[in-house]
């Protein structure tokens, strides 16, 4: 039997939520899984569809996590488990290292979360409780390092890369949405991410405005919502880029696999902003599974899920002319296309059935 300690798990939306959701499923091949989670919003009719055994923590923060900690501790004592995983150095924290010493726990490692000045209070708290686990899992060579500069030298952490949910079948009614939303347009550029600083957002809107006159057809499709929607708006307008470009703030799953699979490139170009790097970059792979090449940054974990001139490219995405360029070079001579077909073998890698094989073999 495998427990789950998380705090990131859907119905909430995001990398790690997708990340904890294909691990646990992943795991049910090979023995019954417990999850402890965060309730949101939904999670009743989530949990309800799931093959998962399920059990939601709910309160505020500051009680929850003592009161999760408390039930995760209780159910390792009281049953014989093959391994036990968290989310977040924050959800091992409060479990004893006597406790744990019951059976082989896991800590995954993302980035964001683990970027914290070295001897500040925070860093000194990850520290301590990643030195609990078994193994600590990076999801990329770049969190990896990452993690070492921070101070973290121990030689338990292994690079285990996200596995990914996709393709799923596109329903008709989803081929239908995404076609009233491209029409006849080229190229059809898509970003899936949350509406923050990291994505850059902004200079793939002023990159669209600057390749009209090349490709008077563009259209560009962003899926997700957050803290940059205002500016984001506003800039779109202020461009003229009214029938260009188009924010969906909400999608179902259908809606979504539906434009990534009509779409011609994938672009997130994220940039460092304040403590926040990409770790890794899940997306990608998701385009990739479609047939789709990426255009992502190149100061995170991307090299790990794009591959530098043959599934994609890497750019600066600060850097406007660099962002220019790597869209012409991905359009030029239909490179996109052939590097979409590379894209959709290296996806292959990524199936959860080939991932968690890694973990299995460590425990």
């Amino acid at each position: 039997m495998f427990l789950i300690s998380t705090r990131n798990f859907p119905p909430d939306i995001g990398g790690i939520q997708n990340l904890m959701e294909g691990l646990s499923n992943a795991l049910l091949n090979h023995g019954p899984v417990k999850v402890f989670a965060d309730n949101f919003e939904n999670s009743e009719s989530y949990d309800q569809n799931s093959k998962l055994n399920i059990q939601r923590i709910s309160g505020f923060k500051i009680f929850k996590k003592y009161r999760k900690a408390n039930l995760v501790k209780e159910f390792i004592n009281n049953n014989d488990l093959r391994a036990v995983f968290f989310d977040h150095w924050k959800s091992i924290e409060n479990i004893e290292i006597s406790t744990l010493e019951r059976t082989k726990s896991f800590c995954l490692v993302h980035s964001k979360e683990i970027n914290h000045a070295i001897g500040s209070s925070l860093n000194k708290r990850m520290m301590n409780a990643l030195g609990k686990a078994n193994f600590i899992i990076a999801n990329s060579h770049f969190t990896k390092n990452l993690l070492s500069k921070l101070g973290y030298e121990n030689k338990n952490i292994k690079v285990i890369n996200p596995g990914c949910n996709y393709p799923i079948q596109v329903k008709k009614e989803a081929k239908n949405f995404a076609e009233k939303i491209y029409g006849d347009a080229f190229p059809k550029l898509i970003t899936v991410s949350r509406l923050d600083g990291r994505k850059s957002h902004k200079n793939i809107l002023m990159t669209i405005k600057n390749l009209l006159p090349k490709f008077p057809k563009l259209k560009y499709v962003s899926i997700g919502d957050g803290d940059e929607k205002s500016n984001l708006e506003k800039l779109k307008k202020e461009l003229g880029l009214l029938d260009q470009v188009k924010f969906i703030y909400k999608s179902t799953e259908q809606e979504k696999v539906g434009l990534l699979e009509q779409s011609d490139i994938f672009i997130m170009p994220s940039v460092v902003y304040k403590k926040s790097v990409e770790g890794f970059g899940i997306t990608f792979i998701e385009a990739a599974s479609y047939g789709k090449p990426s255009i992502a940054g190149k100061f995170g974990g991307e090299a790990d899920a794009v591959q530098e001139g043959k599934t994609g490219y890497l750019c600066d995405g600060n850097d406007l002319n660099d962002l220019y360029e790597t869209l012409l070079k991905v359009l030029d001579n239909e490179q996109y296309k052939k590097l979409g077909a590379n894209a959709f073998e290296f996806s292959k890698n990524f199936s959860w059935n080939k991932i968690i094989k890694k973990y299995i073999e460590l425990i």
